[in-house]
């Protein structure tokens, strides 16, 4: 006979022993539960309590003694008054929080608390003693003193390591021992930032070895005030001064809500200084104080750019993206990758990244599996080849992508010059051959990541580019209504594969030389996240048929960044670092463009997102015979016919106006 099978609810112990073991386990745990919250109580209220009983019968003490001084006392009366002395500055101390402040981060403010919970209790003690049975235990007098004793104390015990700091450090200045701190700083903005940054200096560990030696500041009304008791000095202009009076070892630069074009001239004056110059790490690892976050660090490309943080409407992109099945092509380049890690804050059903760089795409996957648990089931990737027509459609038919960004495309200049019909067949006809499929499966958008080498096109690479954002324009003219088409245009990424930033740091690092193609060379410059973000963004406000430009800022010229890179790793450029010119390569323009001839800019919702407007719109037919054209020339390799009829139909709106 088989032996009768009981099933128990899961996680339900049997075993008597393990029974045993799981209920002193929660013994365990409910008396290291106790335990904590006691040692808590203890350290809170029981020390701070005996603590303050200590400074109150010691004020009464010296407050009687000064007063028995002229006039008898009976001592006698003393200790019950005490008594209840402590009980009152117990309890309005509790009532005031005074036993709720992590005192070592307290700041001046917190004397307010302590002086208002003095007052009270002194006048709580007068009326006591105007009332008390038979005799008044002491005089008026005492009471007052005794307030005052008391205020000292509590201020004293609260605030005892800036007393003892500040009182060494004076003693010792008086004795000529005065040391002289390892780094002496001055710190540029005395704004919050700046303060807050102070702050830190005097209250944690990280900033012992340092010295504070004042601020500087563009506001007039600022100067000669004192902050956290350090001088506003003067303002940017004073810097080279300052440095040399004072001895400056470090220049930190504080501040937040600043251009880029100021950013970059106060750099400038830095670095004219022999101090190194540094700047604040991510302001909300500052404020929220995050464990290991540096104080400072050194100054990136990016900060250089002094863009301020953009923010888009969250709203409107997660009901674009939302449980909705979304497909990245180049998942795995620079912005496919960064596009994949934001689409997925926005919670999609299924987020599809296609890419034929299978490492890339690997690693890739692995990362964004690491961020989320629950990733596994919304992540796909497709080794896949936008350029085989059989492989996308089956894609699209199994997974019937509903948001398609189209990243994948050859970007380098200078080798697809050497290699156009490379470019045309990856760029061009990897591009009709998604945003067909997307308007064949019903998808609901098609976004182009399109250049702003695409405006008035010399190069191949604009060339094949400017062709993809008349195809997007012409399909949504002429195509399915069911799809929208738009395109965003935007120019260089700092930190994106074989952007200059990165070249010019391996160059320094190497000990040079920095190749710079042309003394007036100059670019636009975004970060990959701000770039990202306002792509969403853009792909949020599009009606179909648009073309949209980000706000690129300035132009920025080349050498100096070149420069700027070499000298804040405490380099002299052309010195340490020899910079030669190597002439500008081909297909590159000395400056770039964001409008073709004949567009203009319209501004929308968002102030950093603007639609370009043109009369130009490409009939579908025409365009699609000769991009078919310019394939087959790419696969027959005929490059010189090829170029020249890219750059033709690159710039045929020119002819058509």
């Amino acid at each position: 006979m088989s032996p009768i099978l009981t099933s128990e609810p899961q996680g339900h112990v049997s075993d008597p022993v393990e029974r045993l073991d799981s209920q002193q386990s929660a013994a365990n745990g409910h008396l290291s539960a106790f335990g904590n919250w006691l040692s808590a109580v203890i350290k809170r209220y029981i020390s701070w309590g005996v603590i303050d009983a200590l400074v109150v019968a010691a004020s009464l003490l010296l407050a009687w003694s000064a007063r028995s001084i002229t006039v008898d006392l009976d001592i006698r009366s003393l200790f019950p008054f005490g008594l209840v002395a402590i009980g009152v500055y117990w309890v309005v101390n509790y009532f005031f929080r005074l036993y709720h402040y992590i005192w070592h981060y307290a700041s001046a403010g917190e004397i307010v608390v302590i002086a208002a919970a003095v007052v009270m209790s002194t006048i709580l003690l007068i009326i006591a003693d105007i009332f008390w049975p038979d005799q008044r235990p002491v005089p008026l007098s005492v009471v007052l003193m005794m307030g005052f004793f008391c205020f000292v104390g509590f201020v004293s015990v609260r605030y005892r390591h800036r007393v003892w700091t500040g009182f060494r450090w004076r003693w010792q200045a008086l004795l000529g021992e005065f040391p002289r701190a390892q780094t002496r700083v001055l710190v540029v903005g005395a704004g919050e930032a700046g303060q807050l940054l102070v702050w830190r200096f005097q209250n944690q560990k990280e900033g012992e070895s340092y010295k504070i030696v004042g601020f500087v500041d563009d506001d007039p009304n600022k100067q000669g005030m004192y902050i956290h008791g350090l001088p506003v000095l003067g303002n940017r202009y004073t810097i080279p001064d300052l440095v040399a009076r004072h001895s400056i070892d470090l220049i930190i630069l504080a501040m937040y809500n600043i251009s880029g074009e100021d950013f970059r001239a106060i750099v400038d004056i830095c670095l004219k200084t022999s101090a190194a110059v540094k700047t604040l790490p991510n302001v909300f690892e500052l404020i929220r104080g995050v464990k290991g976050s540096p104080l400072v660090r050194d100054i990136t490309a990016e900060d250089l750019l002094g863009r301020k943080p953009v923010k888009i409407d969250l709203n409107q992109c997660r009901n674009l993206l939302m449980g909705k099945t979304v497909m990245v092509t180049g998942g795995a380049g620079s912005i496919g990758s960064e596009l994949c890690r934001q689409i997925l804050s926005f919670n999609p059903h299924l987020l599809l990244i296609v890419d034929n760089n299978e490492s890339g795409l690997y690693d890739l996957t692995q990362d964004l599996l690491s961020e989320g648990e629950k990733r596994q089931f919304i992540l796909k990737p497709v080794v896949g080849d936008v350029t085989n027509a059989v492989e996308m459609e089956g894609v699209f038919k199994l997974y019937r992508p509903q948001v398609v960004f189209h990243a994948a495309a050859y970007k380098h200049v200078p080798l697809m010059e050497e290699y156009p019909d490379r470019a045309v067949r990856v760029n061009i006809m990897g591009t009709k051959i998604v945003s067909s499929l997307a308007a064949q499966n019903g998808a609901e958008l098609f976004v182009l990541i399109s250049t702003d080498k695409a405006a008035n096109p010399q190069s191949v690479m604009g060339a094949t580019k400017r062709i993809c954002e008349m195809m997007v324009l012409s399909m949504q003219s002429e195509g399915s209504r069911s799809t929208k088409f738009t395109a965003v245009r935007f120019g260089n990424v700092l930190g994106s594969r074989g952007s200059v930033v990165p070249l010019f740091e391996r160059q320094i690092a190497r000990g040079g030389p920095v190749t710079i193609t042309h003394p007036e060379m100059t670019r636009y410059f975004m970060n990959i996240s701000e770039a990202v973000s306002l792509i969403l963004q853009a792909a949020a406000l599009t009606e179909g048929g648009d073309i949209f430009l980000l706000d690129m800022g300035q132009q920025i010229r080349i050498e100096d960044l070149a420069r700027r890179l070499i000298r804040l790793r405490g380099l002299r450029p052309g010195i340490d670092i020899p910079i030669i010119y190597i002439g500008t390569r081909p297909g590159e323009k000395v400056s770039e463009e964001l409008l073709n001839d004949g567009e203009v800019c319209v501004p929308t919702s968002h102030p950093y997102i603007f639609r370009v407007k043109s009369d130009y719109v490409p009939d579908q037919k025409t365009l699609w015979r000769q991009i078919d054209e310019l394939i087959a020339l790419a696969e027959a390799q005929c490059n010189e016919e090829l170029v020249r009829r890219l750059m033709e139909l690159a710039n045929s709106h020119l002819k058509w106006e």
